[in-house]
């Protein structure tokens, strides 16, 4: 195919925009990139601002987003568990839970029913006439649980 003889050839890079701020076109723009775009290093920091902060909101979002998923998850378990046992999670008490005793009061409360149970067997077995009495033994049961200071 033959050109005719009006043809000219197109430039190999582009004319300068005319939709460019006028601002920004009195500052040198001498970082050009290998696409052929010229820019000023205000720009460029201008740019590089500008999407910090688009990643920052969008961060924002996302974790916005996740903390009212995992929030809708819990929601959604207290409903299942109110749904099963209802009731059950609005009470302070809970009846199958078992009470810790850590406190020293409640070992020795326990262990003066202990020896509460121990004095009515020995009242039981030395009131037989067939038994020989023991004093030591009557002592250790009368005075055994006394604690030493």
């Amino acid at each position: 195919m033959t050109l005719p003889y009006t043809y000219k050839s197109v430039p190999s890079t582009l004319p300068p925009s005319v939709l460019a701020d006028g601002a920004s076109s009195g500052k040198a723009r001498y970082v050009v990139s290998s696409g052929g775009h010229a820019a000023h290093p205000d720009e460029i920091i201008a740019s590089c601002q500008q999407l910090e902060d688009h990643i920052n909101k969008l961060r924002a979002e996302t974790e916005a987003t996740i903390r009212k998923w995992e929030e809708s998850n819990k929601a959604r378990e207290l409903a299942e568990k109110r749904r099963v046992a209802p009731g059950w999670l609005d009470r302070e008490e809970k009846l199958l839970q078992p009470i810790h005793s850590s406190s020293k009061a409640g070992a020795q409360s326990e262990a003066s029913i202990l020896e509460g149970q121990l004095a009515e067997q020995s009242r039981k077995v030395t009131t037989s006439p067939m038994i020989p009495k023991n004093e030591g033994e009557e002592l250790d049961r009368a005075f055994g649980g006394l604690a030493l200071r």
